[in-house]
């Protein structure tokens, strides 16, 4: 099976997997191939809806001798629905730039973990990461933190300078960010917005969801709701939100285990339970993102896991699982689990979803090219067992129904 999902990858073949009654999943490559001392990471798309809907995929390149060195954000576009891609398009506006703070001048800083959405309410594709600050070429120990965007311009194919969103002058937000979150849209325009924050010196995080306006330029603050967090480790941190029904879904990255909450209204939430299979076993999902995709009737959460074969892989964030969602019990269903993106030796752990249609549904990922320490920039591990920077897409193609 591992050779049939090289060759489907190598040469460009969508290959359709059938093993839920909703969906097929086509996968595809949108590009592959690094140069052993930089690879593309967190890709994700957004869709401009037209006739002929624009999907704009934004990626950035990591430097592999380093942890977490990013850089400028690039854009891929595809006008055909993910057959074609552009070559990835750097923004000089997303370049680093110097950041004097707290008597250091030395300092960068940039924008990292990206997510473009489309705003419906403004008609704008709206871009939300969070910052990241760079001394002596490596990420800074303790430092602040913001959410940032910016808006996509499709007739120049730009996006704008990068804003910060102001928060309130609170020691608790000096670091707080929306990196690699899923956001809800509501119909008047206003947008939930996940974010995990601490003081500075804090170790561990909590998660809260913000109100937020945004008029297709500026992005404000309105409000936020419950503080959440566990006393483990870095507590709860990188949040993704859905709406599923009437309810509001948030889940939570925690160092062991994933966490998720429930809420009525999108502001106040339950108390984060662990994510475990229906069977009352641990999911083992740990220290790494998950993502929702909901779609009529239906919930899912998009995962990695221990228990899979997958030991020689960071942190076990290979390969990408889909499963079904019990709203109710908040248990994911194991019998409903298949692979989404194959495991090739490399992690698939930060990922994006993009709704592109009533029927269709995207999860794009990259194989991001560091292993396991001491050596985690030593990609030959990786090469070995048929990774490639890949930048996968995974094509949820939903069922009409009975």
């Amino acid at each position: 099976m591992r050779w049939f999902f090289l060759f489907c990858a190598l040469f460009q073949v969508p290959l359709v997997q059938a093993a839920d009654p909703l969906y097929e999943i086509e996968l595809s490559v949108a590009g592959q191939g690094f140069d052993e001392t930089f690879c593309w990471v967190h890709a994700r798309a957004g869709v401009i809806p037209a006739k002929e809907p624009l999907v704009v995929m934004t990626l950035q390149r990591l430097q592999l001798s380093g942890s977490d060195v990013f850089f400028a954000l690039n854009t891929m576009r595809s006008k055909d629905l993910g057959k074609t891609w552009t070559p990835p398009q750097e923004h000089a506006s997303f370049a680093r730039k110097p950041f004097p703070w707290g008597g250091h001048e030395d300092l960068e800083i940039a924008v990292s973990d990206f997510w473009p959405e489309w705003h419906a309410a403004s008609g704008r594709l709206l871009g939300i990461g969070h910052t990241v600050v760079y001394e002596d070429g490596a990420v800074m120990k303790v430092r602040p933190r913001s959410t940032a965007y910016a808006v996509y311009d499709p007739a120049a194919a730009s996006w704008s300078p990068w804003q910060i969103l102001a928060m309130p002058d609170d020691p608790k937000f000096e670091n707080a960010g929306a990196g690699c979150v899923q956001r809800v849209d509501l119909e008047d325009g206003t947008i939930l917005l996940p974010i995990n924050f601490k003081i500075r010196d804090a170790e561990a995080y909590s998660t809260t969801v913000l109100r937020c306006g945004f008029d297709g330029t500026a992005l404000r603050y309105l409000g936020h709701g419950s503080e959440l967090t566990i006393s483990v480790k870095r507590g709860l941190y990188e949040p993704s939100l859905v709406r599923h029904g009437d309810r509001f879904f948030l889940t939570m990255r925690n160092d062991d285990h994933g966490y998720v909450s429930v809420s009525e209204d999108g502001q106040q939430f339950s108390e984060p339970v662990p994510w475990r299979f229906d069977d009352g076993s641990d999911l083992g999902n740990y220290n790494t993102q998950q993502h929702w995709v909901a779609h009529r009737e239906t919930l899912f959460l998009v995962y990695t896991r221990r228990g899979a074969g997958n030991d020689h892989v960071f942190r076990h964030r290979a390969p990408l699982f889909i499963a079904r969602v019990d709203p109710e019990t908040l248990r994911v269903v194991r019998a409903s689990e298949q692979i989404l993106v194959p495991e090739n030796g490399a992690r698939l752990g930060n990922f994006g979803v993009t709704e592109v249609s009533a029927e269709e549904t995207w999860v794009t990922v990259t194989e991001w090219m560091q292993g396991p320490g001491p050596k985690a920039h030593d990609t030959a591990p990786l090469v070995a067992r048929g990774a490639d920077n890949r930048i996968w897409v995974a094509k949820l193609k939903w069922k009409r129904e009975p």
